[in-house]
């Protein structure tokens, strides 16, 4: 094997690892093990299991954003983005699942993408545009916006975590339960909403 064939051999390794067991449940002669090489080996190519897990964190993380990026610049259409990036989401959790298990499970360690947090709360603010349209074209305060658009990305985000393990009802039917309390959602908000209990 080349140097590079080996690297990818042990993220690829350690990417199954990670998502299985976690960062503290994995160790370097697991990996090492599995990859049928010395613990040195790893070491050398990484300086250890964090440098691993941190190229393992980076790849998924910019994986991740740029699928949900693409997704929210594909229309102009308020409720095609909002479908769109659902879908980018959901997408994304069928075809890298290790790779969402490891974003969602653990705290990145030493990533220089952030934290699967900080991804969603970056998506949040790309979405925000749309939130200020809609709320300028009821007559809301745009000021409440950005709260609105982070109380999206968390519903899809979260309803992802779900589907992650259940993987029921289908992906579009997922999607389409979303946009559908979301875009229904916003047709039904109250300009000035007030706890009614208080």
């Amino acid at each position: 094997m080349t140097a590079r064939e080996r690297r990818e051999q042990l993220l690829d390794i350690g990417r199954k690892l990670f998502a299985d067991k976690g960062f503290e449940g994995t160790s370097v002669e697991e990996i090492a093990a599995q990859a049928g090489v010395s613990k040195p080996v790893v070491y050398e190519h990484f300086g250890g299991k964090e440098g691993l897990y941190a190229v393992v964190v980076d790849r998924e993380v910019e994986s991740l954003l740029r699928s949900m990026t693409n997704a929210l610049t594909a229309t102009e259409r308020s409720r095609e983005l909002l479908e769109q990036a659902a879908l980018a989401l959901l997408d994304y959790i069928e075809s890298s699942s290790d790779g969402f298990r490891i974003l969602v499970r653990d705290s990145p360690v030493a990533s220089a993408t952030g934290t699967f947090g900080s991804i969603m709360s970056d998506v949040g603010t790309q979405v925000e545009h749309i939130m200020v349209a809609e709320f300028k074209s009821r007559g809301f305060s745009e000021k409440f916006a950005p709260m609105y658009a982070q109380m999206l990305v968390g519903m899809v985000a979260l309803t992802g975590q779900w589907w992650l393990d259940v993987r029921k009802p289908r992906k579009d039917e997922v999607a389409a339960h979303l946009v559908n309390l979301a875009w229904n959602g916003l047709s039904g908000l109250e300009a000035k909403p007030r706890l009614e209990s208080r």
